[in-house]
């Protein structure tokens, strides 16, 4: 697995869990709002003068709050609309400014956040902040050219119109900035987060690596054992038996006791196989499937299918059982055929035709492509389908075809069961 460009990365869309969470916020704030909107008229204590009923107010909160529905999904979306209707409320003189302004700084947050475009995230923040900036400075004119405030309490050693004028400026700037920092930072923590699982996952599977390594090993010295097990115990039973065979005439009994030692060592050669064998199944992963063969040929044809290419398939003479070292090599050689068919031929079809003779199974693949597909093939390619094919005594042939295309003739030899 490569490692993704952490400079590049871009968190994840919000889950189903956290979508119903979001609704749950979003109701949760319109409660609150409506519930200050109404404590405040109870009071009276009311930001602007001549606010308007409860029944304007309330479907305020409401327009204010519902967007949040859908704060993780479209942040910045989200974060527009609710800073265009912040600043329409307020000028409708909404009587409560409190969850308004709580509204605004969880969208600010929520873009910094969850915003994937981080270009964006930051300049449509800004641009935000800078147009709540032009109307608190729009807001502040309008106030201080209208009836002077009622300042009758005021005790401090500054005049207090600049003392409230400084107050909002700073109250706003420590507002966003806090917002904009909280962002980033949760941005950050989420990249953060992504970073240790993907470094767990690669030590996960740097560790299986090595286990699947140490159990390679381990078999490899297995399959010695195994081979000087049969090797040792074959040699005995062929001197036992050329031994039997040259007194069976002359010298019965020892000819018996011959035949007895074959059949002694056969049986502990069997036993020592059934052992060890049992130690490599024990071993084995549970994942590991039986060695793919003739059966399996329709699966290839469905992914060579889904990777766009035209598959037809043809099988002539009687089909039958074959060894299973003959269908796995018949296999692979239509495996590395139709996988550089896909990858390079350019072609949109291809014909596998399947030939059971006497003696031998013939398989071709031809394809309409630009007639270089097996090649220029990954893998082994023609030099692998030989050297699998020589195994059994095969042959193959291979080249272009007259017309377009690429053909690939491979013929594997099938043994005759020779009848006792």
């Amino acid at each position: 697995m490569e490692e993704p460009l952490w400079n590049e990365w871009r968190r994840p869309g919000p889950t189903p869990a956290q979508r119903r969470r979001d609704i749950g916020t979003a109701v949760l704030v319109m409660l609150c709002a409506v519930e200050f909107v109404v404590l405040v008229n109870s009071m009276g204590a009311f930001v602007f003068k001549g606010a308007p009923g409860l029944h304007v107010q309330v479907p305020w909160m409401a327009a204010l709050s519902l967007p949040l529905v859908v704060r993780r999904r479209y942040p910045v979306a989200v974060m527009l609309v609710v800073s265009a209707l912040f600043i329409v409320a307020q000028s409708q003189k909404v009587a409560d400014n409190l969850v308004p302004s709580a509204i605004l700084f969880l969208t600010i947050y929520t873009v910094g956040a969850w915003e994937r475009n981080r270009l964006l995230a930051r300049w449509s923040r800004l641009g935000v902040i800078v147009a709540m900036f032009l109307w608190l400075g729009f807001s502040l004119v309008r106030a201080l050219l209208g009836p002077p405030a009622d300042f009758k309490d005021a005790a401090g050693p500054m005049d207090p119109v600049l003392a409230s004028v400084l107050y909002g400026l700073e109250f706003n700037i420590f507002f966003f900035v806090l917002a904009y920092i909280l962002g980033e930072m949760a941005w950050t923590a989420a990249r953060r987060q992504a970073q240790l699982s993907f470094q767990a996952e690669e030590l996960r599977r740097s560790q299986e690596q090595n286990t699947r390594g140490a159990i390679a090993a381990e078999r490899m010295r297995i399959a010695r054992d195994l081979h000087d097990v049969v090797a040792h115990h074959v040699s005995v039973m062929g001197i036992q038996a050329g031994a039997a065979r040259r007194v069976l005439d002359s010298d019965p009994a020892m000819a018996r006791d011959a035949l007895q030692t074959v059949e002694q060592t056969a049986r502990t050669a069997i036993n020592e196989l059934r052992g060890l064998l049992g130690v490599l199944r024990a071993d084995a992963e549970p994942d590991l499937r039986a060695a793919p063969g003739l059966d399996d040929l329709p699966e290839l044809f469905d992914n060579a299918r889904a990777a766009g290419l035209e598959v037809s398939h043809s099988v002539y003479g009687s089909p039958r059982e074959v060894s299973s070292a003959v269908a796995l090599s018949a296999y692979r050689v239509v495996q590395e055929a139709l996988t550089n068919v896909v990858k390079h031929a350019d072609a949109q079809h291809v014909d596998v035709r399947m030939r059971f003779l006497d003696s031998a199974l013939e398989l071709e693949i031809a394809d309409d492509g630009r007639g270089r597909s097996a090649a220029v093939g990954s893998g082994f390619g023609l030099v692998g389908m030989r050297e699998r094919l020589a195994v059994h005594g095969g042959s193959l042939e291979a080249g272009p075809r007259r017309d377009a295309g690429y053909l690939v003739r491979a013929s594997l030899p099938t043994a005759v069961e020779e009848k006792v």
